[in-house]
């Protein structure tokens, strides 16, 4: 999720080269589909192998806050790394390793729209690529500036991983309303994201700003998939 403070995304103010701001938005694209396809290919040799269902239990049978605080805290690093690492080899070594925390964390949601809910994945899948794909043609088309709900976006994240985080220390069931807020936070962060590869990221920042979409297409991801599972 892009809940990036506008420090660390690195903004500049500088006369803006077209064509070389073209080659920077078609990079982050590329890697975009790029960790999509690698997401893709490793939940698929996970399930194919039988390591899934042993992953699934394992992470099913823990309290559920280790597995949240793994995650935030991978995700952070990778974060940091890829916006701030001098060097290209170790910016992809962020990217690869927050795509296959990814994987590993949606096992057990996979596992269990799997065997309980047959085709919703696909559907899902779907349903988020559909999504991207409009909020994307909106961010490109209007070309607006949407930097400024970085703040709130900010807010909202922290917000929904405390009532996370009280859900599973007090036992209270996060319903569909939850779900659906977090879709429209997904959504939000993806015009964000979207805006700021447009207009702020510098040139040379294109894996960071990658592992930003792709973290808010994820975050979309689970949630649709949620929502479409508890029918």
């Amino acid at each position: 999720m892009s809940l990036m403070d506008d420090a660390e995304v690195g903004y500049v103010e500088r006369p803006v080269d077209l064509e070389e701001r073209a080659r920077f938005v078609a990079r982050v694209y590329t890697h975009v589909f790029g960790a999509i396809v690698a997401f893709t290919a490793i939940e698929i040799v996970l399930f194919v192998s039988g390591i899934a269902p042993m992953i699934a239990r394992a992470m099913l049978g823990t309290t559920w806050l280790v597995v949240l605080g793994a995650y935030t805290l991978v995700g952070w690093l990778a974060t940091r790394v890829a916006h701030q690492a001098v060097s290209l080899a170790t910016q992809y070594a962020a990217l690869a390793g927050f795509v296959v925390a990814e994987a590993v964390i949606f096992v057990p949601l996979l596992y269990i729209a799997q065997y309980y809910a047959p085709g919703v994945i696909q559907s899902a899948a779907v349903v988020t690529l559909l999504g991207f794909g409009g909020l994307t043609a909106i961010g490109f088309m209007t070309r607006r500036d949407f930097s400024f709900m970085g703040a709130a976006l900010r807010w909202a994240g922290v917000v929904a991983l405390l009532l996370i985080v009280a859900s599973v220390l007090f036992g209270f069931e996060l319903g569909t309303f939850f779900s659906v807020a977090m879709v429209a936070l997904a959504g939000a962060s993806i015009l964000y994201d979207t805006s700021n590869i447009l207009l702020h990221y510098p040139e040379d920042r294109y894996v960071g700003a990658s592992l930003q979409l792709f973290a808010s297409v994820a975050l979309m991801f689970w949630y649709v998939l949620r929502l479409m599972s508890r029918r």
